[in-house]
């Protein structure tokens, strides 16, 4: 299974370096040049390990961080070219793995990457990161393409499976027609609502015990679709 790798960095020419080395090594890179940026794709994909600069726009590494380790223990390293004790105090604490200070040896960070997937790895042999993902009875696993809901497989197609991966890796967030449309289609959002509706509407059959009343997918009125976080809502 392929390695992937993220790299949010406002810097294009330290990005394409580091992105450059990054492919040489073997790892599959997936670049972004602000904090949103870096969610999307964080979303989207299957990321492994995060390199993430602090000061971006949009949303800072800090911020973007916390969203990740609400749903990811993936290692991330901290790229910043501030020194204060204070930065480091705080991306330590809000859960990096690591720390590099611009500017650095794209050889030693080739390194600091390599070592924290081999810790990585070597806590979670089985299988690769992040492979199932979990809300109230729903079950997704990510290396068989599975599905099931309170123990019953259920059949997804293509579409319905990226819509699901992308709500279940998002609890509680609300996202735009637009935002649904564009991460499970790849293709820009020209306003076919329609086409989104009826998905969504397909997707409620299969998980929700009452499709005219759903307890996980709602509908968030003139914005989109949001999934209630059951875990949360457990607590």
């Amino acid at each position: 299974m392929n390695v992937n790798i993220l790299i949010a960095e406002d810097e294009e020419d330290i990005r394409q370096l580091v992105t450059l080395h990054l492919a040489k090594e073997g790892y599959e890179v997936f670049e972004a040049s602000n904090g949103v940026e870096a969610l999307e794709i964080f979303t989207r994909e299957r990321i492994d390990l995060i390199i993430l600069d602090i000061m971006m726009p949009e949303m800072d590494g800090f911020a973007l961080l916390q969203r990740i380790r609400k749903r990811s223990k993936v290692p991330v390293i901290m790229l910043t070219a501030r020194t204060e004790e204070a930065d480091k105090i705080l991306g330590l604490g809000l859960g990096a793995d690591d720390y590099v200070i611009k500017p650095f040896s794209v050889i030693e960070l080739i390194s600091r990457v390599n070592a924290q997937l081999r810790r990585y790895m070597e806590y979670n042999p089985m299988k690769a990161p992040e492979d199932k993902l979990r809300n109230g009875g729903i079950v997704m696993d990510l290396d068989d393409y599975s599905v099931e809901k309170d123990g019953v497989s259920i059949e997804l197609n293509p579409k319905e499976f990226k819509m699901l991966r992308l709500f279940l890796e998002n609890p509680g967030k609300i996202f735009t027609k637009k935002q649904i449309y564009e991460s499970v289609w790849d293709e820009p959002y020209v306003g076919d609502n329609n086409t989104l509706m009826v998905h969504v509407s397909h997707l409620r059959d299969k998980i929700e015990t009452d499709p005219k009343d759903p307890e996980y997918i709602k509908t968030i009125r003139g914005i989109g679709y949001r999934m209630d976080d059951k875990d949360d809502k457990a607590k």
